[in-house]
């Protein structure tokens, strides 16, 4: 029997490795930008077409290559980053593994330009598929500027499994604002299709986040700095007031290489528990110095995924760190969130002097003499004779509870706006309600408690509306009966280039809807009419929570669309936490959530009911 195994062919070997280097256009980017960052560069310049599908080209200013180096780059396992295995434990630099010259050479047409500072002339390096088809010297400036062109050109397989133009830009852009967070010692500018996109110039770190998503995130961030014998954590944190519903703003940075770590984000997550509810991420930009021989980036070929081994230490440390610095800076909530007013101590006034509180002592005052009460008695009273109990001042107590709930009520319903539930009682039944230990009751202005036969059940008040208004919609929603509200004061406002992304693609849909939504510099956006259904919202608020949902949910159809959208509606809709309800409004909810056809989910996919059963209660006194 003959032998079977035997080598594979380079070119063969070097599309096997570029399956595991080289997976979209964006992999591309990430490998050349660092290669550019290790060259000591000051200034990358990123310019991608069709999503990098047709082009990706990074020029830099950097040190440049010899003829010999440009050459060489492109083999297999060839890198200047290290020596020996033990540089593995010390690596300072990015591309250190050596294959992702040769991998992308091999799975496009590729053009490599570079001159050292020192020469007069550089070379020029074309390789299609692996094979050279030149290499001659050509004038250029210092640096390396390196073009990748039809990617899996070679592979038609793996080259009709990307996504659109639109994903593909998306991903292309990740992995710039990735690079560009980390190193705002760097200019970088890209150009995507022959339109500027970002052009950051070299600044400090707050400054680099305000320049990618705009000048009202300098107001969203709160420091976040401390340092230990482990490892060192600088870098910023959002405000819980601004957590978000995607987690697109999560960046989490070693030694300027930006990783994943879902133990990490969960530490983070914890710092904010209590001030934001569970379905939003808060935004953060964080960045660990750590000794080199204590973590190893080798062990994904993306180098993504990094080990640390001080794991449990970091995370608590991280968790810490956060949480002071959000109570340094006054955003922790306090403990009493309903402080009683009376308490309040009022400025003084101009000239105004403080005054000593005088104390007056009655040396007369019996407190065993019941009988008679004067004025001059230890207390305040302008009765003079004998207390006694009146049974007529108890004959008219309900009347003048009843006089309040409906007084109550009356002032809620002036508010229209921010509840839109249909009333099917009146005062009087509203206080006989509320003598009836059946009658619903809310807690903390956020829940509904509702007694039943077994226990009680507690439901979400805001999640249980969002489930009858998104049943509602759903149910009336057609494209022939959509109305648009022109705004009285259109808005205006900006959006980062990723949520730009979405707008775009999105923008003839959202039109369709009754959005009339005008944009202009690139980043700005002007809505002058909304849909009937959100008429009292802030478009801006609406349109984000719109662009933070496609994010999540990919759109295949316009079934998908029409959900999204109604989700959102339905949401911004929804009575917010915090909301006072009469007993009128709360039974009223009750009646449409139990109409609806699944009341015990929201939209979101949340809970909306918790159901708690009087032998469980018992149990517990026990």
């Amino acid at each position: 029997m003959s032998d079977l195994i035997k080598l594979l062919p380079d070119h063969i070997a070097n599309q096997i490795a570029a399956g595991e280097v080289v997976q979209r256009p964006a992999s591309v980017v990430k490998e050349l930008i660092e290669n550019a960052i290790d060259s000591g560069a000051t200034k990358i310049q990123l310019i991608a077409k069709d999503g990098g599908k047709t082009l990706v080209q990074v020029i830099d200013n950097g040190c440049g290559m010899s003829d010999i180096d440009a050459r060489m780059c492109f083999e297999r396992h060839a890198t200047s980053k290290i020596q020996s295995a033990d540089d593995l434990f010390h690596l300072q630099t990015k591309g250190f593994r050596g294959e992702a010259m040769a991998s992308i050479s091999a799975v496009s047409h590729v053009e490599l330009k570079t001159k050292l500072v020192d020469k007069e002339l550089g070379t020029k390096v074309i390789i299609e598929g692996s094979k050279v088809i030149s290499q001659e010297p050509c004038s250029c400036a210092s640096g390396t500027s390196v073009s990748v062109k039809n990617l899996f050109f070679n592979i038609p397989a793996r080259r009709n499994f990307l996504g659109s133009n639109t994903t593909e830009y998306k991903h292309v852009l990740n992995e710039f604002l990735r690079v560009a967070l980390v190193h705002h010692d760097i200019t970088f500018t890209f150009h995507h299709n022959g339109d500027l996109i970002y052009n950051l110039p070299q600044s400090g770190l707050r400054q680099r986040i305000v320049h990618i998503y705009g000048k009202n995130y300098n107001n969203r961030l709160v420091p976040v700095n401390e340092e230990t014998d482990i490892f060192k954590v600088t870098g910023f944190v959002t405000k819980p007031e601004f957590s978000r519903s995607s987690r697109d703003q999560m960046f989490l940075f070693v030694n300027n290489r930006y990783f994943k770590d879902r133990y990490f984000n969960h530490a983070i997550q914890q710092a904010f528990e209590g001030m934001i509810p569970s379905n939003k991420f808060p935004a953060y930009f964080l960045y660990f110095e750590v000794p080199t021989e204590s973590i190893d980036v080798n062990v994904h070929p993306t180098k993504t995924e990094i080990k640390f081994e001080n794991r449990q230490e970091i995370y608590s440390i991280l968790r810490s760190s956060i949480k002071q610095a959000l109570g340094k800076f006054n955003v922790a909530p306090t403990i009493d969130f309903n402080q009683e007013s009376s308490f309040d101590i009022p400025a003084l006034k101009k000239g105004e002097r403080i005054r000593v509180p005088e104390i007056k002592v009655n040396p007369n005052f019996n407190p065993f003499d019941t009988v008679k009460v004067t004025q001059n008695s230890g207390f305040s009273s302008s009765r003079k004779s004998e207390i006694k109990p009146n049974p007529s001042e108890w004959e008219n107590f309900y009347e003048g509870a009843k006089n309040e709930v409906s007084s109550q009520q009356n002032q809620l319903n002036l508010n229209t706006d921010e509840v839109i539930l249909p009333s099917k009682m009146d005062s009087e039944n509203d206080f006989d309600n509320i003598i009836n230990e059946k009658a619903p009751y809310q807690l903390h202005q956020k829940y509904i408690i509702s007694p039943i036969k077994t226990g009680f059940i507690m439901i979400d008040q805001y999640r249980a509306h969002s489930r009858i208004l998104f049943d509602e919609l759903m149910a009336n929603w057609s494209d022939d009966n959509i109305k648009s509200q022109q705004l009285l004061f259109p808005e205006e406002f900006e959006l980062s280039a990723t949520e730009m992304v979405y707008l775009n693609e999105l923008r003839p849909q959202l039109i369709k809807i009754g959005f009339d939504i005008k944009i202009f510099e690139n980043k700005k956006v002007k809505v002058t009419a909304v849909p009937t259904y959100i008429e009292h919202q802030s478009a801006k608020q609406v349109i984000e929570e719109l662009l933070n949902n496609f994010k999540e949910n990919s759109i295949e159809e316009d079934a998908d669309f029409k959900t999204i959208c109604i989700r959102t509606f339905a949401n911004a809709k929804a009575i917010k936490k915090g909301t006072n309800l009469t007993v009128a409004e709360m039974q009223n909810l009750i009646d449409e959530l139990f109409a609806c056809a699944n009341p015990q989910i929201s939209p979101n996919g949340k809970k909306i009911m918790l159901t708690y059963h009087l032998d469980d209660i018992i149990k517990k006194f026990n």
